[in-house]
């Protein structure tokens, strides 16, 4: 079975102002498609927290990481160059969909700034903090992981 981990990004959840509402969604999904999922790890917002948890679930044996917050606009909002301190290379079409997708239910998507792309043979994909993002988005990130996770362990196309 494979590994996968959740790494929620939010102040508010950190600090336990809030409850996480979207890492949940995304550790249901994954487990429901088969993989070992732990709950899902909760950092404050930043690049720096972003990119030290992505390293340590990596680490961990995580073969497909999602993460849930931190994309948009606003000031704090880092995931992204935070992921992208750890990618070996970015996969544009992950996130091209996925803003596809979140877009047709709700037209802020599109300012979603979230990466895919991959790292010491793990996929990694951003997904916006809203619970309904992620229930949208994981379908797709499903769509593609086992594909991507075989082409890293040297499967033919």
């Amino acid at each position: 079975m494979l590994q996968a981990a959740v790494i929620t990004v939010s102040d508010r959840s950190a600090a336990g102002l809030r409850p996480d509402g979207s890492g949940p969604v995304a550790v249901e999904a994954l487990r429901a498609a088969g993989f070992a999922c732990d709950d899902a790890r909760i950092v404050p917002d930043g690049a720096d927290a972003v990119e030290t948890a992505l390293r340590a679930v990596i680490a961990d044996g995580a073969r497909l990481i999602v993460t849930s917050g931190g994309t948009g606009v606003a000031p704090r909002d880092a995931t992204p160059e935070g992921t992208v301190r750890v990618l070996e290379r970015e996969l544009p079409g992950i996130p091209e969909e996925l803003r596809r997708v979140g877009a047709a239910q709700k037209p802020v998507a599109l300012l979603t700034r979230g990466l895919a792309g991959v790292a010491d043979g793990a996929l990694i994909v951003n997904l916006p903090g809203s619970p309904g993002g992620v229930r949208d988005g994981m379908p797709v990130i499903l769509s593609v992981a086992a594909h991507v996770i075989a082409q890293l362990d040297g499967s033919d196309h």
